[in-house]
């Protein structure tokens, strides 16, 4: 390969024991059908859910320990807020992992699409691998220094606050009404499939929201219906 991938580890301010957990962790599945010679290194599924795994819980203890007056449920909303989908891009573009992502020449066609999507979970990947090669403290010092520095920022603005909750709330003070969501359609390779779902009230559409699983399709369209309603 003609990348160095010992400049994505200065930009991770690391050192790896094993090189090759950096570059498993920076290969999405679809690079391996036009490189089998790359399957000793492998790809970064297993990574990501290891690494899912860890950033769930440094955050938590993080939280947990930073605000102890908050209640249970404030602290699993802030969590989700810190590690959701748009908190890992901003890691993925400070950190420039585009460059070094290895993915299909068809694949790269598709970046406006499936790019973010993929380098969202490469972060995950890349958290894995710390937490393997460098173990729970190094990662623990990774994760708070690229995504725990917001907490007091999305806290202060209130940004954490999940979208369905604030928009089903003020449908039932304002309204009376409890919004339903319904799946629309879905396209695109399994790897990268995308949702859309609308947000009705009783049988009235609100607004239309599109993502890379259903979850993240509903809180797209709350996000649009209090837009729309003028609720936000």
């Amino acid at each position: 390969m003609d990348l160095d991938f010992h400049k994505i580890e200065k930009k991770l301010g690391l050192k790896f024991n094993n090189i090759d957990l950096l570059k498993r962790a920076l290969t999405h599945r679809s690079f391996l059908n036009e490189n089998k010679e790359w399957f000793k290194i492998g790809q970064n599924e297993r990574l990501e859910f290891l690494g899912d795994a860890v950033f769930g819980l440094i955050a938590a203890e993080y939280l947990f320990r930073k605000y102890p007056k908050l209640k249970e449920g404030e602290l699993t909303s802030l969590r989700a807020a810190l590690i959701n989908s748009n908190s890992l891009l901003e890691v993925a573009d400070k950190l420039e992992i585009k460059k070094y992502l290895l993915v299909s020449k068809g694949e790269k066609k598709e970046l406006k699409k499936a790019h973010p999507y993929f380098l969202a979970n490469a972060v995950e990947s890349i958290v894995g691998a710390i937490y393997l090669d460098q173990g729970l403290e190094e990662t623990s010092e990774f994760i708070e220094k690229h995504i725990l520095v917001k907490a007091d920022q999305i806290l202060k603005t209130g940004s954490h606050r999940d979208s369905k909750s604030v928009f089903q709330e003020k449908s039932q003070e304002l309204l009376g009404i409890t919004p339903i969501y319904k799946f629309l359609e879905s396209w695109g390779p399994d790897h990268s499939r995308q949702f859309k779902t609308g947000v009705y009230l009783k049988e009235k559409l609100i607004a239309e929201g599109e993502g890379f699983s259903k979850h993240e399709a509903e809180t797209k369209a709350a996000e649009k219906a209090l837009l729309k309603k003028g609720w936000k």
